[in-house]
């Protein structure tokens, strides 16, 4: 599109390239929940992204982003990242508070903005949460698997936060609370399966998480292989 979509199609546009990234197949219930809206309302939005050759729905009614709507998802998402990173790193925002405020201000930047933020930030390539920017090659990234894989007397550093668990405030504070956050080490204590909990060593403390907040952790299981020269 010529046109810079509005806020609320890159909203819609976000959250399918979330769905899309995370292996779920996307649907208007789905959108309906994620959004907040009802039923009518997110088909007649994903019907004019449709028109507008932002989206593809098949005869399954999955949708999908087309090259447009992917370019168009991409760059939405990167000035997400890149907010929660200007938040964080330069305005020492809380960790925990800045998906939500991100989402509040990315619709807004610009790309000379865009552009500025990155030089001024030295290029990162991931939020602060540990997500990685759209267009970052797979290969330079570490293999990963949920804390609640691990087993006890495993050690492992945190990759990142899972995407979709950046939505609950509530988790985001206890994991930075308890010092849940990419470059931390934790070792595995305990696997409690009666009551689906785990116990791990995390900077010295002893914390007992929820297999859900185990779930959407990442912790690395193979360092990134280095770039060719």
């Amino acid at each position: 599109m010529a046109q810079k979509p509005s806020s609320t199609v890159e909203d819609y546009l976000m959250e399918i390239y979330d769905l899309t990234y995370a292996g779920r197949p996307v649907i208007a219930a789905r959108l309906t929940e994620k959004m907040g809206v009802t039923a009518p309302t997110a088909w007649n939005t994903v019907h004019r992204m449709q028109r507008d050759g932002l989206v593809k729905i098949d005869g399954a009614k999955e949708i999908t982003l087309s090259p447009a709507g992917q370019q168009a998802a991409e760059s939405i998402k990167r000035r997400h990242l890149l907010t929660e990173r200007l938040l964080v790193d330069i305005l020492g925002l809380d960790w925990a508070d800045a998906h939500e405020e991100a989402h509040l201000i990315e619709h807004t930047i610009t790309p000379r903005v865009e552009a500025r933020i990155m030089a001024v930030l030295g290029n990162p390539t991931t939020c602060p949460h540990g997500n990685p920017f759209p267009g970052v090659d797979p290969a330079t990234r570490p293999k990963t698997r949920p804390l609640a894989q691990a087993r006890p007397g495993e050690e492992y550093p945190i990759d990142g936060i899972n995407e979709p668990a950046e939505e609950d405030h509530e988790l985001m504070t206890f994991y930075q609370r308890n010092g849940f956050v990419p470059g931390a080490h934790v070792k595995v204590l305990e696997v409690a399966a009666y009551n689906s909990t785990i116990t791990v060593d995390v900077g010295g403390r002893q914390v007992t998480l929820g297999m859900h907040a185990a779930e959407n952790l990442r912790v690395v299981v193979e360092p990134a292989r280095a770039a060719a020269p």
